[in-house]
């Protein structure tokens, strides 16, 4: 049956040219059982090529179904990939190195809340650069995946650079594979419940370095807009130096800010570097989350990562700036769902919903 559909071609030059184009496909290639070729992989990098992450992506995706690929190794600029039935099922991913726990997650997530349960543990870097932190993914992108499936997540270790070494378990339930109640993140809330964690290894202890970057972040948020956030302070065991903060706020009109609710979530981060106060990473964080609730609904690394979710359920996001991560996003999306996303002004909007 696979021979017979055609197969989709993505350049992988186009805009963005990272290697979110590779991890949306294979979502979506899952999901609508559509065979694609992928070309000039990361050709806008300065390493171009499959990267040792990547190449975990597509071997799990793999392990978790009946899929096949073809030209699956390290450098490679172009593979195809014919994807099979998502199983599901309980298993490892070593990636030996500091690689983003939380990228890795991005090819999986979705097939994982729609298709079948699946438990994963995953070892690498849970909060490291050029990434969504572990707390951002579970607190921002998650709240609006969790409509669609139960979803748990455990930090059992965090990874830094360049060890890594961290261990997360998330263990995913879809509700009802049918169940696709639209997103519609247009309106900006009236009331916000801000949280955040800031952490940092235990060799940082010492100086105080998690509640130095609190206690900023803290400081600016109470200045900037009048609310008092609740910012958690943790220092682990892990096998590299390192710090970050994330903050996040639930919006809501009704001070409803659960996962059934129609509220909104945005976040922002920020990682600890030695040449950087401590002060410095927590007023970065903050900062951002102010820019980010009074520009936008949803912030634009989070509408980046909504755009397949909104084009698989319906519905729209609006945000403070349309980024090429997005416009690459939502070229591969329509690849996939036949021209389902559109963009207008700062909204990505799915053409089959109705916007009030």
């Amino acid at each position: 049956m696979i021979g017979l559909t055609k197969m989709i071609s993505i350049d992988g030059s186009y805009l963005e040219g990272g290697g979110q184009m590779l991890r949306t496909a294979l979502a979506l290639s899952i999901i609508t059982k559509k065979p694609f070729e992928i070309f000039n992989i990361r050709s806008n990098r300065p390493n171009p090529g499959l990267k040792n992450q990547h190449l975990h992506s597509i071997k799990a995706i793999m392990r978790l179904s009946n899929s096949k690929a073809e030209s699956v190794f390290l450098g490679s600029d172009r593979i195809k990939f014919f994807p099979g039935e998502f199983n599901g099922g309980n298993i490892e991913i070593d990636m030996k190195t500091a690689a983003s726990i939380t990228l890795l997650l991005q090819s999986l997530i979705i097939p994982m809340a729609f298709l079948k349960k699946t438990k994963l543990r995953i070892i690498g870097g849970t909060d490291v650069k050029w990434s969504p932190t572990i707390e951002y993914f579970n607190n921002v992108f998650l709240y609006y995946l969790r409509k669609y499936a139960e979803i748990s997540v455990k930090v059992l270790r965090r990874g830094y650079y360049p060890k890594g070494g961290g261990i997360v378990e998330i263990i995913v339930k879809p509700y009802n594979k049918n169940k696709k109640q639209p997103l519609l993140l247009v309106e900006k809330p009236s009331n916000y419940d801000i949280l955040g964690v800031s952490h940092a290894s235990k060799n940082l202890r010492e100086r105080m370095v998690a509640e130095r970057q609190a206690n900023r972040a803290a400081m600016i948020i109470k200045e900037k807009l009048g609310v008092k956030p609740t910012i958690n302070v943790e220092y682990s065991d892990t096998l590299s130096s390192g710090s970050g903060i994330c903050l996040w706020a639930y919006g809501s009109s009704d001070n409803d800010f659960s996962e059934d609710s129609e509220g909104i979530v945005l976040g922002s981060d920020s990682l600890g570097e030695q040449s950087i106060k401590a002060e410095t990473v927590g007023e970065r964080a903050a900062l951002n989350l102010v820019k980010n609730i009074r520009e936008g609904v949803v912030d634009e690394l989070l509408a980046d990562q909504l755009t397949p979710l909104i084009g698989l359920v319906g519905g729209a996001l609006k945000t403070s700036k349309i980024t090429n991560h997005t416009r690459t996003n939502v070229y591969v999306t329509n690849l996939f769902l036949n021209n389902t996303l559109q963009i207008e002004n700062n909204i990505v909007k799915n053409i089959n919903t109705e916007i009030l």
